[in-house]
C-alpha cells in the first residue's frame, strides 16, 4: 500500500512527510521508505499559528481561516509527494495536522484540538485520508499520547529480553519503556524544547526560533536557583498515564518563574537545557532503562544530548538514536502517522492502551473516503514487529 504520514509538531515550523509502501506479512509491518521532506510553513501562516497558541487568545473565525489554510498546505505536500514518490498513485494520506490546544484536567486529557482540514487533502490526491487521529483514544478514556508509543513497541518489542526505552525530544519530551515482565507504558515527561525555544524566540525578539546547535546554552552557565523553581513544578511526579504540552509549558510559564531575577539570556537557555535533561535522565533511570533510543529535533543539540548523557553517566545506560533501527530520526514521527493510517482504514487499532492511559485500544481517526474503498483485515492480524527499509540499506528489526 502507497502511504504517506505527516505532521506538524509543537514546534509549528515546517510540515514533516514521508512516503512509504506498506505491507503486512505474517503479523510484521514492512516498511520502505521512498521519500521525506520538511516543508517550512510559510512565514504568515507560522505567525498566525503562534497567535493561535496558549497563552494567546483568539476567535473562532481565525480558527476555521487556519483550518483552512493548513489543510491546503498540507495538500500541497501531499500532491507534491505523492507524484513524486508514486507518480501520483497513493492510496492513504493520514495527517496528525497541527495541534493547537490539548486540554487536560486534573491529570486527565478531555479533548484535544488538531486542525488542517483533511478534505483539503483527498481532493488534491485522490486518497483516503486519516485525519483527528487522537481523539478516540480519548474518549476511549486515554491521553491521545503518547501515539509515538505504537511504534515505538513495534521496534523494541513488546516484552524484550532487558529494559529499553525510547525517548522523543520535540517541543515536549517523551518516553516509551518496554520490559521483560510489564507492559508497555508511555508519557510525557516535560518540555524539551519548548521552553528553550520560547525562550530565544523572546530574547531575540523573534530573529531566532531555537538555539541552533546548542549554541546559546554552551556560552551560559546554569542558574540553579532557577532550576530549582523550574523542577518544583508538580506536573513532574505526577503519576503516568500522563500528557501536556505548551498549554502548560509556554512563554509566560518562563516568564513567571524568572520575575525580577537578573539573568543573562545565555543563562537562561543554559538552565532550560540542563532542565530538559535532568527531568529526562530521572524518567530513564526511574524506570530502570539499559537501552535509550532517541529521536527529534532535541538529537540535533548536541549541548543537550550531552547534558543527558552527563546526568545518566553513572547508570549502565546506553544511548543511541533511533536511526540504529533503520528509521531517520527525522522522519520518525512522520512515519507513525504513515503506520497509524496503514492500520486505521484497514480496522487495526493504533493505539496501546497501556501506553495511553485509554480502557482498551481503538482505531484511531477520522476516515475521509478517497477515490477507492479499502478493505477491512481481521484483527487476528494486527501487526507485532516493524521492519524499516531503505533503498540499498537491506532489512533493520
Amino acid at each position: 500500500m502507497n502511504v504517506i504520514g505527516m505532521i506538524s509538531g509543537t514546534s509549528y515550523d515546517a510540515i514533516e512527510a514521508v512516503a512509504l509502501q506498506l505491507t503486512l506479512r505474517e503479523r510484521t509491518v514492512h516498511a520502505r521508505l521512498l521519500g521525506h521532506v520538511s516543508v517550512p510553513y510559510a512565514a504568515d501562516l507560522r505567525s498566525r499559528v503562534a497567535q493561535l497558541l496558549p497563552p494567546q487568545t483568539t476567535t473562532i473565525d481565525e480558527v476555521c481561516r487556519l483550518d483552512t489554510l493548513i489543510g491546503q498546505s498540507f495538500a500541497e505536500v501531499a500532491a507534491s509527494l505523492a507524484q513524486s514518490c508514486f507518480s501520483g498513485d497513493v492510496d492513504v494520506v493520514c495527517s496528525h495536522g497541527q495541534t493547537v490546544f490539548h486540554w487536560v484536567e486534573n491529570g486527565h486529557a478531555r479533548g484535544t484540538l488538531q486542525i488542517g482540514q483533511g478534505a483539503w487533502i483527498s481532493e488534491a490526491t485522490g486518497a483516503t485520508v486519516v485525519a483527528d487521529v487522537r481523539s478516540r483514544d480519548v474518549a476511549a478514556g486515554g491521553h491521545g499520547a503518547p501515539l509515538a508509543s505504537l511504534i515505538d513497541v513495534l521496534l523494541l518489542g513488546r516484552r524484550p529480553a532487558r529494559v529499553r526505552g525510547a525517548l522523543n525530544l520535540g517541543g515536549i519530551s517523551n518516553i516509551t519503556v518496554v520490559g521483560p515482565s510489564r507492559d508497555p507504558i508511555a508519557y510525557d515527561i516535560g518540555p524539551a524544547n519548548a521552553l528553550m525555544d520560547a525562550a530565544v524566540t523572546w530574547l531575540s525578539d523573534g530573529a531566532q526560533t531555537y538555539d541552533r546547535e546548542g549554541s546559546s546554552a554552551a556560552r551560559g552557565r546554569v542558574d540553579e536557583v532557577l532550576l530549582a523553581e523550574f523542577l518544583a513544578e508538580p506536573y513532574y511526579d505526577a503519576p503516568a498515564p500522563k500528557s501536556t504540552g505548551k498549554e502548560l509549558f509556554h512563554l509566560k510559564y518562563l516568564t513567571s518563574h524568572l520575575g525580577e531575577r537578573q539573568v543573562s539570556h545565555d543563562d537562561i537557555v543554559a538552565t532550560l537545557c540542563e532542565l530538559t535533561a535532568r527531568t529526562v535522565a530521572r524518567e530513564v533511570r526511574d524506570q530502570g532503562v539499559s537501552e535509550l533510543f532517541v529521536s527529534g529535533g532535541g538529537t540535533r543539540n548536541p549541548v543537550l544530548m550531552q547534558a543527558i548523557r552527563r546526568n545518566l553517566a553513572d547508570d549502565a545506560t546506553s544511548i543511541s538514536l533511533i536511526d540504529d533501527f533503520g528509521i531517520p530520526e527525522a522522519a520518525k514521527e512522520a512515519t507513525l502517522f504513515a503506520l497509524i493510517g496503514f492500520l486505521s482504514v484497514q480496522g487495526l487499532e493504533g493505539s496501546i492502551a497501556s501506553c495511553t492511559g485509554a480502557q482498551h485500544a481503538v482505531v484511531l481517526g477520522a476516515i475521509i473516503p478517497g477515490r477507492q474503498l479499502i478493505t477491512a483485515l481481521d484483527e487476528s492480524l494486527a501487526p507485532v514487529n516493524l521492519v524499516f527499509e531503505t533503498e540499498g540499506s537491506g532489512e533493520f528489526s
